[in-house]
């Protein structure tokens, strides 16, 4: 009988520790969603700033500012092609505490690829991935681009902007517990290219390697019998994870 009961007793922690793990689990994915909602209350706007804790889930925060390499290039095949963007763009990073199913490779925001077409698409990456030692929720931001045509005269112009968010600045930091942050707007900056075009060239393609993932776009461009300029700005927002000190 007492055998019964000690192997009875085991089963029942065992499961109440797996359901305390699975429970940590869900509410380090609910925090990392609402840090992106915080991030996202800030961006496009310098000088502005949030503060927030980040709670205790039995896991490691890590803020890797030198991490996610970004590397733009545009071309239409003829006239036009050049590196728009090659730097780090940053990455944040919860490694969650052991668990039977962490859901690795799920995408709880966005999806795998590295840039988009759309100014109105979800430009956050929020994913489950594989860590060095467990499984970890990655935020990061892929480029998102954008196009308006208008005519100045007798030439058309094409205005490409394209949306990058780079964690780059922020502090470099890896704890644990219950974190205070803040997360500010530090700048945003544009960078601008202009290419003149012929009237056969009707697209362009924005060619992106975000952390290794390749991914291309093809950009719509206005032409007439003079052709085009195509106005590139590459508008670069800076975000700023620090501790932050009461």
């Amino acid at each position: 009988m007492l055998g019964v009961i000690s192997v009875t007793y085991y089963f029942a922690i065992e499961r109440v520790n797996a359901n305390s793990q699975f429970l940590k689990v869900s509410m380090a994915k609910q925090e990392m969603y609402s840090f992106d909602e915080t991030i996202h209350s800030v961006l496009w706007q310098p000088g502005s700033s949030r503060t927030l804790e980040f709670g205790d889930y039995g896991g490691t925060l890590d803020v890797r500012p030198s991490s996610n390499m970004l590397l733009l290039n545009v071309t239409d095949g003829n006239s036009v092609s050049g590196t728009i963007f090659n730097s780090t763009v940053g990455q944040m990073a919860y490694e969650l505490p052991y668990a039977e199913s962490s859901d690795t490779g799920l995408y709880l925001k966005g999806d795998s690829r590295a840039v988009l077409n759309q100014g109105g698409s979800e430009i956050s990456q929020l994913s489950i991935q594989s860590g060095v030692q467990h499984p970890e929720v990655q935020l990061c931001f892929r480029p998102v681009t954008s196009v308006t045509s208008r005519t100045d005269g007798n030439v058309t112009i094409n205005d490409v902007s394209i949306y990058v968010v780079s964690l780059n600045s922020s502090q470099e930091l890896a704890i644990s517990g219950s974190i205070p942050l803040v997360v500010s707007c530090t700048t945003v900056e544009d960078t601008f290219t202009s290419y003149s075009v012929s009237n056969q060239t009707n697209s362009l393609t924005l060619n992106a390697i975000l952390n290794g993932v390749r991914g291309h776009v093809s950009v719509p461009i206005t032409s007439d019998s003079n052709g085009a300029t195509v106005n590139i700005a590459l508008i670069l927002c800076s975000i700023q994870i620090e501790r932050w000190v009461r």
